[in-house]
């Protein structure tokens, strides 16, 4: 009898044991930046957070660990690299009908682990096949011009706030962080007049400032011109004024001394003028009273005083003809920059 109450009472204290072991095997730790998800009978029953936990011991519940803080990437239009492309996901229609190439990479991540664990099948194709769907609904709605240049920016933005809208509404438990274009070309068959148009695009460009550089520098030299030509002839307005005015007073001055002494003033003046041309001719003197009738005349210092005259003549004549051709080529000039303005 003995005997058996001690068997009784090392086998309960045995099961004791057993079942505080079984008990502890219910004791699990989750790491920072992760989720575990506890099921019970292989049903969703809650989410344990970061840190040291327990749960009823299996088959009652167990857990899976999901990493929420993981940085996710799903590509579009290529795999691993922009090199190995995929066409049949590049390649989109635009809002004027024309073929773009597009391949762009979708970073996200969880942000609810028993929505991405029980509402998705396959997850990873779901989250290309929405971004996929919404790539082309926006590409479908912009030219493509918009979409090489202005657009890339804004139709990232676009991508990630529909996606987001979409996976919301599916309780997919993911959170887009980033949308990030990889590349936006035409399709390679035709890069090369794509390239070409570009190319002339830009030659216009430059041309149209070339041109635009040209004029202004032809106005501004036009309004330079014209504004010497008005000061040259305002100095000469003023010159002609000057002079005239200073031979109506010298006139004026004649006037009054011949009113007063006509005889007088008519022998100053004949006075005055033979000294005028005699000093500026050759005199030869001549002796009407000699006898001798061979006369001298000094011909090598008549004509070197001739030719210096007429040097002397001829360098006014130029000089004259001169001015008188600058200011006609200077009027010539103005007239032509005028008129190219006027065009």
């Amino acid at each position: 009898m003995k005997s058996i109450s001690s068997f009784i009472y090392i086998s309960v204290i045995i099961f004791f044991i057993l079942l505080c072991a079984y008990f502890t095997t219910g004791f699990f730790i989750v790491q920072e930046g992760q989720t575990a998800v506890v099921l019970t009978f292989g049903k969703y029953s809650y989410s344990a957070i970061s840190g040291f936990n327990w749960k009823w011991p299996y088959p009652i519940q167990n857990y899976e660990i999901v990493n929420i803080s993981q940085l996710r990437t799903v590509e579009i239009g290529y795999r691993i690299n922009i090199h190995n492309k995929r066409p049949e996901e590049a390649l989109m229609l635009t809002d004027d009908e024309n073929i773009i190439d597009i391949q762009f990479a979708v970073q996200y991540k969880l942000k609810n682990a028993a929505d991405w664990m029980f509402n998705n099948i396959d997850q990873e194709n779901m989250i290309r096949q929405v971004a996929e769907t919404v790539i082309r609904e926006i590409v479908g709605q912009n030219k493509m011009d918009y979409l090489l240049y202005a657009g890339r920016e804004k139709v990232s933005l676009d991508v990630n706030k529909l996606m987001q809208n979409i996976l919301n509404y599916y309780k997919s438990g993911v959170q887009v962080v980033n949308v990030t274009m990889q590349g936006i070309q035409p399709p390679e068959q035709v890069q090369a007049i794509f390239d070409d148009t570009i190319k002339a695009g830009q030659d216009c460009k430059r041309l149209k400032n070339e041109g635009q550089m040209y004029a202004n520098d032809i106005i501004l030299r036009a309004k330079s011109l014209a504004y010497r030509l008005i000061q040259e002839s305002e100095a000469y307005k003023l010159r002609v004024i000057i002079n005239a005015e200073g031979e109506t007073s010298r006139f004026q001055q004649i006037l009054n001394e011949y009113q007063k002494s006509p005889e007088i003033t008519k022998d100053r003046m004949y006075l005055n003028t033979m000294q005028h041309i005699f000093s500026n001719t050759t005199k030869i003197m001549l002796n009407t009273h000699s006898e001798n009738n061979i006369i001298y005349l000094p011909i090598d210092k008549l004509m070197e005083k001739d030719i210096y005259n007429i040097h002397k003549s001829n360098t006014i004549k130029s000089n004259k003809n001169l001015d008188f051709k600058n200011n006609f080529s200077s009027k010539i000039n103005f007239e032509k920059l005028v008129n190219l303005q006027s065009k």
